[in-house]
């Protein structure tokens, strides 16, 4: 096992002195539990240490690997330009990941640097360990807005670089925990944000790495957390070994969490192959829920998997319910993988000549053309969730308070720009939120004048 130890530890700024100036005295615990964690990685003396970080180049489809020999930052930003960094990468093992990612499907390499300074995320961990071990070359990597299954199986791949290339590794998770702590911190608060901190303190300590899938998109939006994804990173490096976790540190008192947790791998442990039972458990979910789903799903997922395998346009099958022959409705079909969605595609009112008609072409669209994400695979089907909304006639309002988030759908319209939201989303919670999402859907201005619609839907799953 050549990943030695991992370090979970956070990154304001405020805790380096000379950014601080005194400030960094409210958060003295954090400092203790950065400095024994630093010195752990000094007595390990590594001979490669990766940082996972927020703050590095970020693409929603890919994972940044930072290319090059090696990189220089400073604390410049925050005041503080005579705080430098020089560090050098290690290179075999960048090309080493990259070549086992590529082989993997996982989209993760050194295209697409924006920026080859260091970033704060990586800094703030260097600077404690830098003053205990200056051995060691670095390999620093950003988060992507790809499933955390995605980023569990990229940690999967740094374990197997790192063994592969015979490097002793120390992986350093880069991240602050909820930012929505307290009404005075400077992003006020949210009863998410403690919720949170009070969960992945709790599954960090106890070394639970399969509970971090349970945290959803939404939940960790609300908390505005921040290292969620580097965690996970993190965690899939330690995929079927047994792990000792100890929690050193959490505080809260500037509005935003800091955590710092040390793990240290033990033997083999099949109970702890996490993506894999995953995997399984939301496989089984989906094929109970596809055998539960009605004649709406049922064509639908019938219509998706026809054209993922085969590129086949099905025809509308017999026996289907008569409002599904008979009846004339915009449709949306909708798709999603592991909580986040995969792919919806609709129509505000009906092109086809029956709602089943209408279901096939979304359906088709929805798994293919929605220009957000890339097509479907045919991997993606045994745990892909699938509902289908049948929309009502749309009715003109002439006031936002006609509306209800939860009930009706909204059509925000200016000249020949629509934009549509459905009604009843996860993370769309007022009104406000519902006409804006619609609104830049539609690509209509902030200032410029529009028209509403409301609209219910009867959801099918």
């Amino acid at each position: 096992m050549s990943v030695i130890a991992a370090f979970m530890v956070p990154h304001p700024p405020m805790i380096v002195p000379e950014i601080g100036r005194g400030s960094e005295e409210q958060i003295t615990d954090t400092t203790r539990a950065y400095e024994r964690a630093a010195e752990e990685i000094a007595a390990l003396k590594p001979d490669t240490i990766v940082i996972t970080s927020p703050h590095s180049v970020m693409y929603a489809d890919y994972f940044h690997i930072s290319p090059g020999v090696g990189a220089k930052g400073s604390f410049r930003r925050f005041g503080a330009p005579g705080v430098r960094f020089s560090e050098r990468y290690d290179t075999e093992l960048v090309k080493r990941l990259c070549e086992l990612a590529d082989s993997a499907g996982l989209p993760a390499g050194t295209l697409g640097e924006r920026d080859p300074s260091l970033d704060h995320g990586a800094m703030v961990p260097l600077w404690f360990i830098r003053r205990k071990y200056s051995g060691g070359e670095i390999v620093r990597i950003g988060l992507s807005g790809l499933p955390l299954t995605d980023h569990y199986r990229l940690g999967q791949l740094i374990a197997r670089a790192a063994n592969e290339t015979g490097r002793r590794t120390v992986i350093v998770a880069s991240g602050d925990l909820s930012h929505k702590l307290q009404e005075y911190g400077p992003y006020g608060f949210a009863p998410e944000g403690p919720e949170y901190d009070r969960r992945i303190m709790d599954v960090m300590g106890r070394g639970a790495f399969g509970e971090l899938f349970d945290f959803d998109e939404n939940f960790c939006d609300k908390a505005a957390e921040c290292g969620h994804r580097s965690f996970v990173i993190m965690a899939g490096a330690f995929d079927g070994l047994g792990v000792k976790a100890a929690a050193l540190s959490h505080q809260d008192v500037t509005g935003v969490g800091y955590g710092v947790c040390t793990f240290y791998p033990g033997g083999e442990d099949n109970d702890r192959r996490f993506l894999k039972l995953y995997r399984e458990k939301t496989e089984r979910e989906c094929r109970d829920k596809a055998e539960r789903s009605d004649a709406y799903v049922r064509l639908a997922r019938a219509s998706v998997e026809a054209w993922v395998m085969r590129r086949e346009r099905i025809a509308i099958p017999g026996g289907l319910p008569e409002e599904m022959l008979d009846r004339k409705a915009g449709v949306f079909v909708s798709l999603h993988r592991h909580g986040r969605l995969r792919g919806c595609i609709g129509t505000i009112s009906a092109v086809r000549m029956n709602i089943a008609g209408e279901i096939i072409e979304n359906a088709i669209s929805a798994c293919s053309q929605d220009p957000r994400f890339s097509p479907v695979a045919a991997d993606e089907l045994s745990s892909l969730e699938i509902s289908v909304d049948v929309l009502g006639e749309p009715e003109p309002i002439d006031s936002p308070d006609k509306l209800e988030v939860k009930r009706y759908g909204v059509i925000v319209s200016c000249g020949r720009r629509r934009g549509l939201l459905l009604p009843n989303l996860d993370g769309v919670d007022t009104v406000e939120e519902q006409i804006a999402i619609a609104r830049r859907k539609a690509g209509i201005g902030e200032n410029e004048p529009y028209s509403l619609e409301r609209f219910e839907v009867v959801r099918h799953y």
